[in-house]
């Protein structure tokens, strides 16, 4: 079934008579109505006075108390400097009310031309960033950064889109011009609400929902530590094959994706074995969190695909926070509310185990293909470890026993970690009938002011 088109309506402008070039109102967005706030300025590179980090706030503020999705349109290079502190007093008024948006309406932001300092901030605010190749972002420009540091870096190097859509994270998607900006934006709202209390839409599905996926098994290597890419999987279950991946150059270790099932919206958290080996690491950790985040806020259910040997290890990684960062993935899970289905298909060892949203951090059905591994570690680590001085030859026996005996999905079936194991074929059928078994779903978090999740 398809949501129809609401009809058209003209644009209700805010603030139209207000000085500054900010300007906000109502628009269609693929057929969906949205608050667009305007911040591409083309005198001074867009530099902002008072009135306009007012008229920003303004439009976040009604887009909350209309329950509309905010389009944000920016080229800044920041704060008017000849209007000095009432400048950053208007900004910083739009940070205040785009950070009371978070988690009631999505908020969409498309960089087209310079977003420095404050501006830059309200990218890092905003739920999904699209960015144009004539976007810039960073907090210091380049001649502040060479004062400081002694090194020349231009613009791009510093903060061009390649930059933030390999590097940094910031970019969901990169664009190549303002109008390919905007289509981007119109499908990804095609899978979201237009706000928290409101589910998301049903796209129409012509796919049969137990339509036999042997393809997603065959994508598996006959190595056990062979690599893959998981997207094959993903593309064999969802409908039409079809995602719409955010961050796909961030943390290409983990994939993060929107699609439908069954012509219902699903964010879908996979491992990537064919980059570090599927292995969690700070960056991987923190976009899963992110994503986590995003879908529980606006009711869309989470399907997990799980095959990683752990977490990555390293002295590096750790000592940059590897335990924080890890833990934002947990928390993320731990608390999230809306349906969650995990399929595990080949490994889930150790920590990496628990936070792949396992049924103990409270998933609702938990699925394991004949060939997933689920245990503290593999095989050879846990015979080194058991049986240190053992010689080769028996450490290779003790290996071949391990793996028979704990190294299969009943021994977690039988103990209650996973619901049931499935046939690879049948996934797609058995994903959405669980989806259609939890789609009244309905779990209230303890009272409290806010939580605290691990930064």
């Amino acid at each position: 079934m398809t949501v129809a088109d609401p009809p058209s309506l003209p644009p209700t402008e805010l603030r139209a008579q207000t000085s500054g070039f900010v300007r906000v109102r109502t628009a269609d967005l693929g057929g969906r109505r949205v608050l667009e706030i305007d911040a591409r300025g083309a005198e001074q590179a867009g530099a902002l006075v008072e009135s306009d980090g007012h008229s920003m706030a303004t439009g976040f503020r009604a887009a909350r108390e209309q329950r509309l999705p905010i389009l944000l349109r920016i080229a800044s290079s920041g704060a008017n400097a000849a209007e000095g502190v009432a400048a950053l007093a208007g900004w910083a008024a739009a940070a205040k009310e785009l950070t009371a948006c978070s988690g009631v309406v999505p908020s969409i932001a498309i960089a087209s031309g310079p977003a420095v300092s404050g501006p830059a901030l309200l990218l890092g605010l905003a739920d999904h960033v699209v960015m144009t190749p004539e976007a810039y972002v960073f907090m210091s420009g380049p001649m502040m950064v060479e004062e400081f540091t002694g090194v020349p870096i231009s613009k791009a190097e510093l903060g061009g889109t390649p930059v933030h859509d390999r590097t940094t994270g910031l970019a969901s998607f990169t664009a190549t011009d303002e109008d390919e900006a905007w289509a981007i934006a119109a499908e990804l709202l095609t899978f979201l609400p237009d706000h928290t209390d409101q589910q998301p839409p049903t796209q129409q599905c012509l796919d049969p929902v137990d339509r036999l996926t042997p393809e997603a098994y065959d994508v598996l290597p006959a190595s056990a530590n062979g690599s893959y890419d998981v997207r094959e999987i993903v593309t064999a279950i969802v409908d039409d094959g079809y995602l719409l991946e955010p961050r796909a150059s961030w943390a290409a270790n983990l994939v993060t994706a929107f699609a439908a099932i069954g012509g219902h919206t699903v964010g879908i958290v996979a491992n990537q074995p064919q980059t570090v080996a599927g292995t969690l690491d700070i960056p991987a950790s923190q976009k899963g969190g992110r994503f986590v985040a995003f879908c529980d806020a606006f009711n869309i259910p989470l399907v997990t695909i799980v095959d990683t040997s752990g977490f990555y290890p390293g002295k590096d990684t750790e000592w940059r926070g590897m335990i924080r960062y890890g833990a934002q993935m947990a928390f993320a899970y731990a608390r999230a509310t809306v349906p969650r289905v995990n399929v595990t298909t080949r490994k889930s060892y150790g920590g990496a185990y628990i936070v792949m949203d396992s049924k103990n951090m409270g998933n609702d059905l938990a699925f394991a293909w004949p060939s997933a591994e689920i245990a503290v570690m593999g095989a050879k680590g846990a015979v080194e470890i058991l049986h240190r001085r053992a010689d080769p030859a028996e450490q290779t026996e003790l290996e071949l026993a391990y793996e028979d005996r704990l190294l299969n999905p009943y021994i977690a079936a039988e103990r209650g970690t996973i619901d049931a194991v499935i046939e690879p074929e049948t996934t797609r059928a058995e994903i959405h009938a669980a989806l259609e078994m939890l789609i009244s779903k309905r779990e209230k978090l303890p009272r409290r002011r806010h939580d605290n999740t691990p930064l």
